[in-house]
């Protein structure tokens, strides 16, 4: 339609998939991610479509799951993580050789080569290149960024000591690779070795999964947008507030002790308090709550099919108009049903947060 140029179109999907790696290499749980992309649209400006979205990933919060992680998070896990054992091995190995490269170096035919072996009777050349501290240094680095590289000669390098494997006809010193950069320059591989790699490696992984960059002005004034919009306070539910003479059920104190237990449920829980309801989030609403005379109405953001409730207390409202989120409806009018419902809201948020299997 028009709205988009090829360039934008890959710089964005570039930047999402940053995202979904800086979160796996710095051990951020995934299972939410499918909420994530399909809330994403409702942020984008189709007048200013790139810069919308780079806005949405830099206004949220470091403190929050959904966090795309900053250069300092993403450059301490890459240096310290089991990059060996991690299950899109090939793929980083792909992007580190291959990034911005014209010809194609296809890394599926080469090997993943520890330079350090893995071997665990070291040979003594190597025991006396790491020092008395070896097992410790092979326990801590073996798989992590600075001693892992390619090669198309593992079988010849087996545990063969460092300088073997640099000056071999085809070692490190000869390697066309890009990975193997610089390793035909240092004179022992020590713990101090693989860690300066490390940080070089992990300085080039902050280029190729890059983090998006606005200019402050421009960033302040899509968070100056986003405070702009109507805000409410807990007063402007009528039914929250103080009444005189006597009342059947105390609403605003069966609220406050909702509320209370609501966002004791995962430190990630949002409140926000909308014209006709107020909303409880992690990712997106996961329970909303519409004060009544009598109680409270709850609102569970699921299908009907997919709660469990022994007592039976929920109704089906698939396809009926209401405020709020969801097909799950139930009413919560006295304490001594708190409990059981706070367990009904809570497979509502794991439902979200991907912990519950469909």
């Amino acid at each position: 339609s028009g709205l988009l140029s090829c360039g934008d179109f890959e710089t964005i999907v570039r930047m999402s998939e940053s995202y979904v790696f800086r979160r796996a290499i710095c051990n951020i749980p995934t299972n939410s991610l499918n909420k994530t992309f399909s809330t994403l649209t409702k942020t984008i400006d189709k007048s200013k479509y790139l810069e919308s979205i780079k806005a949405h990933f830099l206004l949220i919060p470091q403190s929050s799951y959904r966090r795309f992680p900053s250069d300092e998070e993403f450059v301490r896990s890459i240096q310290t993580r089991d990059l060996y054992n991690f299950r899109s091995r090939t793929y980083w190995l792909r992007r580190f050789e291959n990034h911005n490269r014209k010809e194609y170096a296809p890394v599926n035919e080469y090997t993943i080569e520890h330079i350090m072996p893995q071997n665990e009777n070291m040979r003594p050349e190597w025991r006396a290149a790491l020092g008395p501290e070896w097992e410790r240094i092979q326990q801590t680095w073996l798989h992590t960024l600075g001693n892992l590289t390619l090669t198309g000669y593992n079988s010849e390098y087996s545990d063969l000591p460092f300088k073997d494997k640099r000056d071999h006809p085809n070692g490190f010193k000869t390697s066309t690779l890009r990975l193997n950069v610089g390793l035909g320059e240092v004179e022992e591989w020590t713990e101090s070795a693989i860690k300066k790699r490390a940080e070089k490696l992990a300085k080039q992984a902050v280029e190729i999964w890059a983090s998006p960059q606005l200019p402050e002005a421009t960033l302040s004034a899509y968070q100056t947008r986003r405070t702009e919009e109507p805000q409410y306070e807990i007063e402007h539910h009528q039914h929250l507030l103080p009444t005189e003479g006597e009342q059947k059920v105390d609403v605003r104190a069966l609220y406050e002790a909702f509320r209370k237990e609501v966002l004791a449920l995962d430190t990630d829980v949002t409140e926000e308090i909308l014209k006709q309801y107020i909303a409880y989030k992690a990712e997106t609403n996961f329970v909303d709550v519409i004060p009544q005379a009598r109680g409270l109405k709850l609102i569970l953001n699921m299908r009907f099919t997919e709660v469990t409730d022994p007592r039976g207390i929920c109704t089906d409202i698939t396809g009926i108009g209401k405020w709020g989120n969801g097909d799950v409806e139930l009413k919560l009018a006295s304490l001594e049903d708190l409990p059981y419902v706070i367990g009904l809201v809570r497979q509502s948020l794991e439902l979200q947060l991907g912990n519950v299997t469909d």
